[in-house]
């Protein structure tokens, strides 16, 4: 099946950004050097738009990475947009989007970008505690959160933010304040981002020297779960988790340390399903079974099993089972999960994954 939503990058690393946070490698996370020029944005374009299928239902978007587009001199921002903006005018592409900070939104940038068909704004917003936010040298307050989301609003502009888990001073219970906070911005959608020690960075010379540690895989996959079914549960769509993988961040060794892994989406979605699981068979009073038999969305069957069947060796080892079936049901809905039978016997439990947002909040509270 094709992809019906198709993005065309443009990264613009450390593009302008008055703050260097503690955690920023924008090179390493990109892989570049420059920062690009007009003609160069062109071309990428083109270049993108020659691969990508011409039919009328496929959507287009040039994308403006780097997290802080808007705080360069506006002569270099219109520089950027205007081959975005003239290839949305010929109609080959329908979107454009740029990321930047909190604190570089004001109704002058707003009216330029939207002079140039920006639809999307994403904030890095990172945290809303504020001693958080001032050990990560984010050189920003909540506040200027708070502002910058109702400016974007009232311009009628999508809205995505940014955060991060794990970061210096951060707890639990202070990334989940966070998750709850963002979720009452209503924004269109999130990523949620786990902090990791990059090479090249202040973040990296406190951890070699003893002030900073990073959260462990099972911490960040824990927090990023609750967060994920929260904001689910809001009706918010995060489009991301985890820092997506490149070959620098693969092959070359600039994660220093921090809970990093290819999929660590699949590692948080397949943890809320085992928990999901776990929930409905304690309801049921089922402590042990020979075969357990479900039904998940197609696009579910891995979530649900586990990254590498870790779900399946839990439950076989838990239960004792000797075989745990995983059948598709197109009617389901994404993040559900339905108990058909236990040992042969009829069963009709069915459970979707934003249920659990209220045992989390438990679990934290």
């Amino acid at each position: 099946m094709s992809k019906s939503h198709y993005i065309i990058p443009v990264f613009v690393p450390d593009l302008g950004c008055p703050h260097r946070c503690v955690f920023c490698n924008q090179k390493k996370i990109t892989g570049l050097e420059q920062i690009p020029n007009g003609s160069e944005v062109r071309r990428k374009i083109e270049s993108y738009l020659e691969t990508m299928p011409k039919d009328d239902g496929v959507v287009k978007e040039v994308a403006f990475y780097g997290g802080s587009f808007t705080a360069v001199d506006k002569a270099l921002q219109r520089e950027l947009l205007k081959p975005a903006y003239d290839f949305m005018v010929k109609g080959d592409i329908n979107f454009i989007r740029v990321s930047t900070r909190p604190d570089t939104i004001s109704e002058d940038i707003l009216l330029l970008l939207a002079g140039y068909g920006v639809s999307t704004v994403e904030l890095g917003v990172q945290s809303m505690e504020d001693e958080v936010l001032w050990k990560s040298g984010r050189g920003h307050t909540s506040r200027d959160v708070l502002r910058a989301v109702a400016l974007i609003k009232s311009w009628g502009l999508r809205l995505g933010l940014q955060m991060m888990v794990g970061l210096p001073g951060a707890t639990e219970a202070g990334d989940l304040y966070t998750g709850f906070e963002l979720t009452a911005l209503a924004p269109d959608f999130v990523r949620i981002y786990p902090c990791l020690v990059l090479k090249g960075t202040r973040l990296e010379e406190l951890y070699l020297n003893g002030n900073y540690a990073p959260l462990e895989l099972s911490e960040a996959v824990s927090r990023c779960k609750k967060l994920l079914v929260m904001f689910e549960r809001e009706g918010i769509n995060v489009i991301r988790i985890g820092l997506q993988p490149s070959e620098q961040i693969n092959l070359t060794g600039d994660v220093i340390a921090g809970p990093f892994h290819p999929s660590f989406r699949e590692l948080v979605e397949s943890a809320v399903s085992k928990d999901m699981l776990e929930y409905m068979l304690e309801v049921a009073d089922i402590t042990r079974a020979r075969e357990l038999v479900l039904e998940v969305p197609e696009k579910d069957i891995s979530v649900v099993r586990g990254h590498l069947a870790a779900n399946v060796k839990y439950f076989t080892q838990k239960l004792g089972l000797e075989s745990l079936i995983t059948k598709t049901n197109s009617s389901l809905a994404r993040g559900s999960i339905k108990i058909i039978s236990i040992d042969g016997q009829k069963v009709c439990s069915q459970m979707g994954r934003i249920d659990l947002v209220e045992g989390y909040r438990l679990v934290t509270s």
